[in-house]
């Protein structure tokens, strides 16, 4: 980092302005500068503010609206609106260079608006949260973004104390070192997605390839992984829990990557039912390759059970089917033959849709370690109806479709989605599909 560098903090200021002002006083002592965006719509705030600062009646404008018709508006919605005007003045300063980082403080209610308005902000640009409510579930607030999140601790009221100031200068030299440790440029997209096999010359940007995996199918995405990289190419692994999944869609539709092996799609099944807590926390699964027309293999990895908490966690629907305790955290359970139908169904219409080259690759073995024949989710009966669904519904005039016999952690399979995945991009470089 060189230079002076420019902060955004923002906050209610009319009940967390002291702690804004003391963040400003931090990042002062820093050598940074730090700009406030004040986010809240009734009270006065407690610091004044200075030039170069956000009033909340530019917030407000920014969202389209005024701060008269927010302050009688329903309270959830007057706290969208400040959060989509501060994530707009957000995105006019990261275009333009104004600022290098963002730290956000608040409550439910502050740490809701700081997380919206940051999660307009591109993925790598370093954001902090001082929130009160991170020891509870985070995932609404954070959604697909790379917020870093610091338990405040006690509560912020009344200005800095002995336990909230600490935390505070902490969260300060957090942002401090996330914005002196930079960042990696993505690899632009290559001319030669797939180069030749052999050795990449040292400190030489690879094209990159995104691939989707769970523990549940970690020996293919081993191998594929392994066999990418022989070929000259770096291969980005996105866990398939909901935000990973996620995370790799936005980046697909910014062109950080020259094609996807989407090997674990389970992620579907939490848009099929809600409950799964690996349901992606926005946008949908399989649309952004598509929409890009990069070649995309496909594999049903994980979609033959669903992923709840603990044990008491899981919705009385699902009790009484076949149970697997991966952690005492996490719960899996058996998807039956209409919920593996409907998932199908979802499949089959995201990559008729696609414009690039894409194939569907079905593993008639089993779809992950525990769900292959043997294991808890084996089901020869759900996985057919999911079969014979994909392929009434599936364009083959669009999308291959093909079989491997074997299960998706085997060898075989994963050298058939290597062997596809080439071949798509070469049909790709000579204009078909």
């Amino acid at each position: 980092m060189t230079g002076r560098a420019t902060v955004a903090v923002v906050a209610t200021l009319d009940t967390k302005g002291l702690e804004a002002a003391f963040l400003r006083e931090q990042f002062a002592a820093r050598g940074l500068a730090a700009r406030l965006i004040d986010v809240g719509v009734a009270g006065t705030p407690q610091c004044a503010l200075q030039d170069g600062d956000v009033f909340r009646e530019q917030v407000a404008e920014a969202a389209g609206t005024t701060l008269e018709a927010l302050a009688a508006a329903r309270r959830d919605q007057a706290m969208a609106a400040m959060g989509r005007g501060a994530g707009e003045i957000l995105r006019r300063w990261v275009a333009d260079g104004t600022i290098a980082g963002v730290i956000g403080l608040g409550g439910n209610q502050g740490t809701a608006v700081a997380c919206m308005a940051m999660r307009a902000l591109p993925l790598g640009l370093p954001k902090v949260v001082v929130s009160t409510v991170a020891s509870g579930d985070m995932r609404p607030f954070v959604g697909a973004s790379d917020i870093a999140v610091v338990p405040a601790l006690a509560d912020l009221l009344g200005g800095p104390n002995r336990v909230t100031a600490g935390v505070l200068r902490r969260a300060a030299a957090m942002l401090e070192g996330m914005l002196n440790a930079g960042d990696v440029p993505a690899p632009p997209v290559a001319e030669t997605p797939v180069p030749e096999a052999g050795p990449q010359a040292s400190g030489a940007l690879r094209p990159a390839v995104a691939l989707t995996a769970l523990g549940n199918t970690h020996g293919a995405a081993a191998r594929i992984m392994d066999a990418l990289a022989a070929r000259g190419l770096e291969v980005v692994p996105f866990h398939a829990s909901g935000a990973g999944g996620a995370v790799m869609e936005r980046l697909v539709d910014a062109g950080a990557f020259v094609g996807v092996v989407d090997l674990t799609t389970h992620e579907l099944l939490g848009e099929v039912c809600t409950e799964d807590i690996y349901a992606p926390p926005e946008g949908q699964r399989l649309r952004a390759a598509g929409r890009r027309g990069l070649p995309q293999v496909v594999a049903p990895g994980g979609l033959d059970y669903f992923v709840f908490g603990p044990p008491e966690s899981v919705p009385p629907r699902f009790r009484g089917r076949r149970t697997h305790y991966h952690n005492p955290y996490n719960t899996n359970v058996l998807a039956v033959a209409e919920e593996r139908a409907s998932v199908a169904r979802l499949l089959a219409e995201r990559l008729n849709a696609a414009e690039g080259p894409t194939a569907f690759l079905y593993p008639l073995q089993g779809w992950s370690y525990i769900g292959q024949r043997g294991g808890t989710m084996w089901d020869p009966e759900a996985g057919e109806a999911f079969r014979r669904t994909l392929q009434a519904q599936l364009r083959t005039d669009r999308v291959r479709y093909l079989e491997v016999d074997a299960a998706i952690n085997d060898p075989p399979f994963a050298d058939e989605a290597i062997r596809t995945y080439c071949e798509l991009v070469a049909s790709s470089q000579a204009g078909t599909r």
